[in-house]
């Protein structure tokens, strides 16, 4: 196997954070502080992951919820609401406003399509009760 080929882990359990293409082309320190920043990038992705779920599990909750009383599974009002203010944070924290949106657009998408599937197993359910 190649160094290049290393870059690519075949699951989450053999993750190699040294893997490099770059590994022997770059000065040793360059190398080592290279490292040391992804090994951060590693954490705060590990980090979001975690977040992510817990929040999908928040999500779920709400899903169930709505499915119980028979409510939409998007509310564009607080969609709305909840974009303005990811931009405005995004904003306050460098970080370019679009694609905070994108992002937030992309993990609405997701929870609607969850809470459509929720209130589908929900009415499955009612009627087979």
């Amino acid at each position: 196997m190649t160094e290049q080929n290393n870059a690519l882990p075949d699951d989450a359990d053999s993750f190699n954070p040294a893997a490099s293409s770059l590994a022997g082309q770059v000065d040793r320190a360059v190398m080592d502080e290279l490292l040391s920043i992804r090994s951060s990038i590693d954490n705060i992705d590990a980090t979001l992951v975690f977040l992510l779920a817990e929040r999908f599990k928040a999500t779920q909750k709400v899903g169930i919820l709505k499915a119980t009383h028979k409510l939409p599974a998007g509310d564009p009002g607080r969609e709305s609401a909840q974009i303005a203010r990811l931009r405005r944070l995004a904003e306050d924290a460098h970080l370019d406003p679009a694609f905070a949106e994108k992002f937030l657009n992309f993990i609405i998408s997701e929870v609607i399509r969850h809470h459509e599937a929720i209130a589908e197993d929900h009415q499955i359910s009612s009627q087979q009760a």
